[in-house]
């Protein structure tokens, strides 16, 4: 098997055997990379791949947001509404190529990836 073919189903492995807090942070972890490249990308006026991460971002985020349970805890519908907010900053940054704009939405994700992280790590 190919070394490609190989990290692909490590990867598949991974996932599918991961519990439903390691796969939050795994999104969370994917977020952040997805926003650092796509910040990087419109400083480097690489509009095409600041595109295709940036809309990968929004895309985890809608899956977040889909997911959460907004009777689970007191706390998700303000989640709710910060992943709406999010989307609309995204979708702005990506249009008018504002890389502050995602720097912003990179330093609301990652204490929340921080605080997942912390919260499943406590879990298992």
């Amino acid at each position: 098997m190919s070394s490609p073919a190989l990290r692909d189903r490590y990867l598949a492995d991974s996932i599918n055997t991961a519990s439903p807090g390691k796969l939050l942070v795994m999104l969370y972890d994917r977020l952040v990379m997805d926003l650092m490249q796509g910040e990087e990308s419109l400083r480097a006026s690489d509009r095409d791949t600041a595109s295709e991460k940036l809309t990968h971002a929004q895309e985890i985020i809608l899956e977040l947001r889909t997911t959460l349970d907004l009777d689970a805890w007191s706390g998700a519908p303000g989640l709710a509404n910060l992943y709406g907010f999010l989307l609309t900053e995204l979708i702005g940054a990506n249009i008018r190529r504002e890389p502050d704009r995602v720097a912003a939405c990179r330093a609301l994700v990652e204490p929340l990836r921080d605080a997942w992280r912390e919260a499943a790590a406590q879990a298992s």
